[in-house]
This record gives structure tokens, C-alpha cells and sequence, in this order.
């Protein structure tokens, strides 16, 4: 594992980060088993947040007596100053801390995200006083909007900018990226597997290893997937024509709009399972009708309850048509459920 600064921070982190978002689904057992692990292989650097449920007590419990070693990122969405210091204070708690390396404000991709963040009273003034404090080493910030990200790198308030990035959704290297270096910013990579729609690790490892300033924050459920991944890291990278090509088609299936699976839009008021059946079309392409039908019957059952509110779509940091596309994949998986006559 190769190490380096984070930014123009004094953090010295691993090449390879760890998501807190998977762990979320481990008993607190194996979830200590897996963060151990991830240690044990040369991870330093550990990306969780307040609204992960019980993510930060895990991480909390499987570094209690070795706080130094380790790199902490938590973050909070509250907007305003109240909300935020009740949110920072829980997460030293349940991370067993009296500091956070890296604080960062959750999915700020609206400008009124920001003027709420900014206005008396609000969250970044406190953040700023827990800083000084001493509670806060360093300040970052989330987005998943590029022109919204450019914008908050250029106020000169953060050390850290958090983004989408993989070799569906790689624009962040054309302008975020590049303005992130010249202001010597650390650069964090979420969804390395674009929410799930790369299935092929290895490919998009060899991608995000073709840009080794951007930290890489993939989730680990298992200790099997944290020595898979830790051993594309320790062997060479070599991208071939293969390797593009196959890239290539997995752009052009999927496009710019689809589902990364990051949960923002549920829970649906009418009981839908967004997540799942918003994953029909892809699964279908990649296993045959009969055991797609099946493998989502209970999440599809659930699409016809939708009433397009727009609950939903407001919620949604992609500003995805979530009602329209949900249509599509039941149209889909309906028609295939007719075919097989299931």
C-alpha cells in the first residue's frame, strides 16, 4: 500500500480509502472483523457520516486504543449550526473520539444548500468554532453537482472535495478535478462503482488507479472483499484496449441517467422499492428473464403503488425522473413476466 498527503492537509493517508456505508448491514461482530482487516492490509483512511446508522460506532469500536493510526472523515447534512454541533457532538461519541480528522458537509449540490450552510447561525459558522476548538481538524465538503462542487472549492473554505467518480461518471477530471490541484485540495472519489452499476471491480480499479492523486473511498461487506481490492492495489496497473473497449460498453448501456443506488429518495410514501426496481433493466441485460423476473418479483410488486408525487425527484441528487423510469423498468419486467409465465 502506498501512502501520501491528503491535499494540502498534514494527513497522511492510504492510496485506497474505506466507505462506511456497507458495513451498515454487518452485525457489529463481523463489521470489527472487516475494519480490522482493512487496517491489517494498509488502509488508513475511514469515510463515514452521521445518517449511516451505526457505521461510526463500528469504526468507533474497531479502532478504540488506536485512534492515532487511523484517519477519520465523518460528515453532517444538517444545514443549520444547531443541528450540526448535535451531529458532530453524537459522532465523537459513537467514533470514541475527542477530534475529527476531516469534517465534511454532506451533499451541498443546491445553492440553497449553501446560503443555509453560510447564513447566521448557520452550520458552517459553527463548524468553523468547533475547528478552532480543537474538535475539528480539517474542513470538507460533498457534492454530487460539478458546477455547485467548483463553486465551493473556490470559496476557499474547504481542504477536501468529495465526488461522484468512476469511468461512467468521470467529467470531475475535465474541471473539478484540475481546479482541485491548482488549489491543493484532496480529492475524494465516492462511488467508485457507480452505485453498484459496475460489477466488474478489477475495471474499475484500473480506471481510478490512472488518477493517483484522487482517493478512492470504496464500501467493504466482507473480509474477502477487502483483500480483493487491496490486491488490485498491490499489483501493477496496466489498462489495455480490452479494458477501454469494455469500458466503453458499459457507458453505452447505461448512459448518464440511471440509478446509483444511494438511497436518498427512500423511504417512499407509498411504499415503493425505489432501489431495487430501479435496477430492473440492468439485471435483466445480465441474466436471463426467468431468474430477473424472480430475483426482483417483490421490489417490482411494489412500482404499480406509486402515485408520481414527486417526493421522490426532490429528494434525488441526480434529479433523476424517478417516477418516469420507475414505469419503464415494471413495463419491462411485466413483459418479461408474461413471456415466462411467471
Amino acid at each position: 500500500m502506498n501512502y501520501r498527503h491528503l491535499g494540502k492537509t498534514e494527513l497522511t493517508v492510504s492510496e485506497l480509502g474505506f466507505g462506511g456505508i456497507p458495513i451498515i448491514r454487518l452485525d457489529t461482530a463481523e463489521a470489527i472483523k472487516v475494519l480490522q482487516r482493512s487496517f491489517e492490509r494498509g488502509i488508513t483512511f475511514y469515510d463515514t457520516a452521521n445518517a449511516y446508522r451505526d457505521s461510526e460506532d463500528k469504526i468507533g469500536q474497531a479502532f478504540q486504543g488506536m485512534r492515532h493510526k487511523v484517519v477519520i472523515a465523518t460528515k453532517t447534512g444538517m444545514r443549520d449550526g444547531n443541528g450540526a454541533l448535535a451531529h458532530l457532538e453524537k459522532s465523537l461519541r459513537m467514533l470514541r473520539t475527542d477530534y475529527i480528522d476531516l469534517y465534511q458537509l454532506h451533499q451541498v449540490s443546491q445553492e440553497r444548500d449553501w446560503e443555509a450552510l453560510t447564513a447566521p447561525g448557520g452550520a458552517l459558522e459553527v463548524i468553523v468554532k468547533a475547528q478552532e476548538a480543537g474538535k475539528i481538524r480539517h474542513i470538507g465538503v460533498t457534492s454530487h453537482n460539478r458546477q455547485m462542487a467548483i463553486k465551493l472549492i473556490k470559496t476557499g473554505y474547504f481542504t477536501t472535495i468529495q465526488f461522484p467518480f468512476n469511468f461512467i461518471e468521470d467529467a470531475a477530471k475535465d474541471d473539478l478535478f484540475p481546479l482541485a490541484r491548482e488549489m491543493d485540495l484532496g480529492m475524494l472519489a465516492m462511488k467508485p462503482f457507480a452505485g453498484g452499476m459496475i460489477d466488474n471491480a478489477a475495471l474499475a480499479f484500473k480506471f481510478l488507479r490512472q488518477h493517483p492523486d484522487v482517493l478512492a473511498i470504496p464500501g467493504y461487506d466482507s473480509v474477502a472483499s477487502v483483500d480483493q481490492i487491496v490486491a488490485f492495489y498491490d499489483s501493477p496497473n496496466v489498462v489495455t484496449g480490452d479494458d477501454l473497449a469494455a469500458m466503453d460498453r458499459y457507458r453505452q448501456e447505461l448512459g448518464m441517467q440511471f440509478c446509483r443506488r444511494c438511497e436518498y429518495c427512500q423511504p417512499c410514501p407509498q411504499g415503493v422499492m425505489i432501489t431495487p426496481a430501479m435496477g430492473y433493466q440492468v439485471l435483466a441485460k445480465r441474466m436471463a428473464p426467468p431468474v430477473a423476473v424472480e430475483f426482483l418479483r417483490r421490489p417490482m410488486e411494489t412500482v404499480p403503488n406509486c402515485t408520481a408525487c414527486g417526493a421522490c425527484v426532490k429528494k434525488c441528487p441526480y434529479n433523476l425522473p424517478i417516477p418516469q423510469m420507475l414505469k419503464k423498468h415494471y413495463d419491462m419486467w411485466e413483459g418479461h413476466r408474461i413471456e415466462t409465465g411467471l
